[in-house]
């Protein structure tokens, strides 16, 4: 799924309100895995009569509490994202699974991947009596169930990664780009990286973290001496390596952000049109978090920026053990979103879902780290760097604990 989020840990958990005690207890129930509650009631006298089974909730329904909450996802469009959606659901109930005493009930729609079914599926849910929605996962579908939200006055944390759709009131919980971006090279400034050149793919992509990089590079005392798009497929890596060159052969750090396929194409491309990347620094984005790109001698040493593996392989873990399969990726944004809304309301009932909350400057602990939102909609995440080698990656920047840490 191109535009699926692309959020993640048990627990959440702010500071700097009267909530922080609730909160934080929160977080330390859901971190210690918080195990299900066992039924003590005394077995019934052989003689009494049997109480009628307490009745199944609706299969679009999840959890028992008071607080309604809608979830959207595209269960019903075709393919991955269907797959996708799926393990989007699983999450979700994990997370009210593993919040004690989670006082809030999920009412799953299915908005078929569409903007129409979006906006019904938003409209039905506020209807039935949600105070606030997670999800749905593309741009499209964000912003129509946005535009729903909006008008009732109820808070959105959605999964998209296009910028465009957020907004006061629209959150997105996703992994935003730019955000990859802003770590990298302020990393690779910090090891004194000071000459910056770049190859990005000439698409939608490219236009955001081209962006990104360029406001980044100046801030952390870097220049920007080179940068070059390039078309997809064909020549296009060829040609634009042509046109770097120059530029390349100067530079001490090189952005290409692309995918595990592209880019050592990319790096055979340079290497063609003559430029020596001994010593350079490589920089990519979240797209290098891949096993293939990992074993590929030419991305010895290159970096990214990326949430701790270690939140994902725990949360993956407890995943299989109740579904038997392992969730996709993005799954844990689901788990993160659902665990926010829990948090709140066990802070403050229903009342204390409110864009104020949600943007708490101190953030949320989730299972991907560190995160807050900011009042335009998009997110802030604290990212570890990592390095490849030896067909793996090892962290060599951790991954900060706070927000006050990171700034």
């Amino acid at each position: 799924m191109q535009d699926e989020s692309t959020g993640r840990r048990g627990g959440l958990f702010t500071r700097g309100t009267s909530r922080r005690a609730v909160l934080l207890g929160a977080a330390s129930a859901i971190l210690a895995g918080c195990g299900s509650m066992r039924d003590t009631a005394p077995p019934q006298a052989s003689l009494a009569p049997v109480e009628p089974a307490t009745p199944q909730l609706p299969a679009n329904v999840l959890g028992t509490g008071t607080t309604k909450i809608g979830l959207i996802l595209p269960l019903g469009a075709s393919g991955n994202a269907a797959v996708a959606a799926q393990s989007l659901r699983n999450a979700a109930e994990m997370a009210i699974a593993e919040f004690t005493g989670a006082n809030i009930q999920l009412i799953v729609k299915d908005d078929g991947g569409t903007g129409p079914g979006a906006q019904a599926a938003a409209q039905q849910a506020i209807d039935e009596g949600a105070r606030a929605i997670i999800g749905p996962v593309f741009a499209h579908t964000v912003a129509a169930a946005g535009q729903v939200a909006r008008q009732r006055g109820v808070p959105l944390v959605g999964f998209s990664t296009d910028t465009n759709v957020a907004t006061q009131g629209v959150y997105l919980l996703s992994f935003l780009p730019q955000t990859d971006v802003d770590r990298a090279v302020r990393y690779a400034a910090s090891t004194g990286r000071r000459s910056f050149a770049g190859l990005v793919p000439d698409n939608a992509y490219g236009s955001v973290v081209e962006a990104a990089f360029r406001e980044t590079v100046p801030v952390v005392g870097g220049r920007v001496i080179g940068l070059e798009r390039y078309a997809t497929g064909g020549n296009g890596y060829a040609e634009a390596a042509r046109r770097l060159a120059g530029s390349a052969a100067q530079a001490d750090a090189l952005f290409l952000p692309d995918a595990a396929d592209a880019v050592p194409q990319i790096i055979q491309a340079l290497d063609a049109a003559g430029v020596n990347l001994s010593g350079k620094q490589l920089i990519g984005t979240g797209l290098w978090d891949d096993r293939k790109l990992f074993a590929a001698p030419s991305l010895t040493g290159g970096i990214f920026a990326a949430p701790d593996p270690a939140g994902f392989r725990a949360f993956s873990q407890r995943y299989q053990a109740r579904y038997g399969r392992e969730p996709v990726r993005t799954a844990t944004l689901a788990h993160d979103a659902v665990s926010l809304m829990a948090a709140l309301v066990a802070a403050q009932g229903e009342a204390g879902i409110t864009d104020t909350a949600i943007q708490n400057p101190s953030g949320f602990t989730g299972v991907d780290g560190i995160f807050r939102f900011r009042a335009d909609g998009t997110n802030q995440r604290g990212l570890a760097v990592m390095q490849i080698g030896g067909g793996t990656t090892q962290i060599v920047s951790p991954a900060p604990r706070s927000f006050a840490q990171a700034s």
